[in-house]
């Protein structure tokens, strides 16, 4: 038999959250405030048991939350946090059954990132100043990111050993520990091989404890995802491009560049090291946005003449 709805129900939920879960403390703040806001929506419906809701109250609730004008991601949120709350309704015996089961969360609206034009690319990499060694150093970064599509995390972490530059390859471990051989391309070989030998050794003069990370800062010590991002941030800002330029932003750029000349999606998923082609199909939908541009610009029949 379902209990009655009262205000121990969210006392026991954050102390289940908090001992349990071992969530943060600002985590469980959130949920408190969506859990607090459902329960004022369940007192002005005037329902007393949890037996009295059901997927209709709940649907009813999210609803108001729409016309209140609340965003489809605040709205998924809130549909993750009732159906963590009464989850853990039917675990304690509140509630017999679980109405959230019937409610599907709010579709989020993915967002294109910002992909660069290949001329955008050559535009911002010109910016480093390659008469000096960390302007030679910042040119390879630049390079390898687009070549290989690494993530950030994953080329931060890139060691001596996983290079096999003869080869024409370099190793990686990714998301999941999973390791992955990526092609790379003769320009950031290149690039790399001027850093490897005429700035590594002088940045690595510095740091009295040797390292094998590939990539290193002015004190010889390897370099943070911070630092690249502001490094970048700084670069995107000289050249005059307007994008909004990240580490990722060079993997969006490598993954679409390679659809639109025709790579192939799997080849490109194995890349990119995704576990799901579904998430390299997202950059078919980028690549296809730019077909339509550059056909609506060059077909002269692609627009009434007026």
């Amino acid at each position: 038999m379902s209990g009655r709805i009262s205000k121990e129900n969210i006392e026991e939920y954050l102390v289940f959250l908090k001992v349990e879960r071992n969530l943060a403390e600002n985590t469980i703040k959130s949920y408190a405030r969506d859990i607090e806001n459902y329960f004022a929506y369940l007192e002005s419906e005037k329902i007393k048991s949890w037996s009295e809701v059901d997927r209709y109250v709940l649907l009813s609730f999210l609803e108001k939350l729409r016309k209140e004008g609340k965003s489809v991601p605040t709205i998924g949120r809130m549909t993750s946090s009732l159906r963590q709350f009464h989850r853990f309704l039917v675990q304690t015996k509140e509630s017999t059954e679980d109405p959230m089961q019937f409610v599907d969360s709010p579709k989020l609206a993915r967002k294109l990132p910002d992909v660069l034009s290949i001329s955008e690319i050559e535009q911002l990499f010109r910016v480093p100043d390659i008469s000096k060694p960390l302007g030679i150093r910042d040119r390879a970064i630049f390079e390898v990111l687009y070549a290989t599509g690494l993530r950030i995390s994953e080329l931060t972490h890139l060691t001596l050993d996983e290079l096999h530059l003869s080869m024409g390859f370099i190793q990686t471990v990714g998301k999941g520990n999973k390791e992955r051989i990526v092609p790379i391309g003769e320009l950031a070989d290149k690039w790399l091989m001027q850093y490897l030998e005429k700035v590594r050794p002088l940045l690595l003069q510095k740091n009295p404890k040797d390292t094998d990370l590939i990539f290193l800062n002015n004190s010889g010590k390897g370099l943070s995802r911070q630092a690249i991002w502001k490094k970048i941030k700084e670069y995107t800002k000289k050249s005059g491009i307007t994008a909004n330029v990240t580490p990722h932003t060079f993997r969006h750029s490598c993954a679409t560049h390679l659809l639109e000349n025709g790579a192939d999606l799997r080849i490109v998923q194995e890349l990119l090291g995704h576990a799901d082609i579904s998430t390299t199909q997202f950059y078919t939908h980028i690549s296809q946005s730019h077909n339509r541009r550059v056909y609506n610009a060059a077909h002269p029949r692609a627009k009434k003449k007026s």
